[in-house]
């Protein structure tokens, strides 16, 4: 198995071609390690490369691994919250990337201590395998938010189709911005909705090209 800081030093590389390309040479893109299945010491392994932000898609898992970890990271809830399993985890995280039902608002406002940044799931696909608002949904339902002062919707977020086809790939992110910036010409103050959480291992330098803020890798990054 690969060096972290070997498979690091690729994709940083990979992600200044994609900047290049997209001419966002000044902006700043998060690299989120996916390491839901990958064990403590090869996490630590992840914040000794230098990286930060780390995603987990349960709540066990993420409970486990910030109590071994002692170093500073930011923890990222990257799964379906289940409207149960809302108080293990809201007050551990600092950033949901599923929010996508009222049910999910509700409990985070009982739950939570204090406002989570969030990132609204939109499906924008259409796939039946995914999770997620539709696009028509996605509006309406950031405006339903107001009355949460727990929630604050920081951006959106999708997943791409698993496929070959670079084009099908490109115009589900290009279609994600495309909602963002709708949803910042709305001017609301609980939702900023200023970044884009997109792209992972096979897809990423699309996703950067079309204007990801924040990409979600694992295999490419942890194996």
């Amino acid at each position: 198995m690969s060096s972290i800081r070997e498979n690091l030093e690729i994709i940083q590389q990979r992600i200044e071609e994609a900047k290049t390309r997209a001419n966002r040479l000044n902006d700043d893109i998060n690299i989120i390690a996916v390491t839901k299945q990958v064990s403590v010491e090869r996490t630590k392994e992840t914040l000794d490369a230098g990286l930060v932000h780390l995603g987990e898609n349960r709540p066990e898992g993420l409970l486990s691994k910030k109590e071994e970890i002692q170093e500073q990271a930011i923890w990222h809830y990257i799964g379906t919250l289940q409207t149960r399993k809302v108080k293990k985890v809201i007050n551990e995280i600092d950033y949901l990337h599923s929010l996508d039902r009222l049910s999910l608002a509700e409990e985070i406002e009982k739950r939570a201590e204090k406002p989570v940044k969030c990132f609204v799931q939109v499906n924008v696909s259409g796939e039946e395998s995914k999770h997620g608002l539709s696009k028509e949904e996605t509006i309406p339902f950031i405006q339903a938010l107001e009355k949460f002062s727990k929630i604050q919707v920081v951006g959106l977020m999708t997943m791409a189709p698993y496929t070959d086809d670079k084009e099908t790939i490109r115009k589900v992110f290009r279609e994600l911005k495309e909602l963002q910036q709708e949803v910042v010409k709305l001017n609301l103050p609980y939702a900023p909705c200023q970044e884009l959480s997109m792209g992972m291992s096979n897809d990423y330098e699309i996703a950067i090209e079309e204007g990801a803020t924040f990409i979600r890798i694992g295999t490419a990054l942890v194996g």
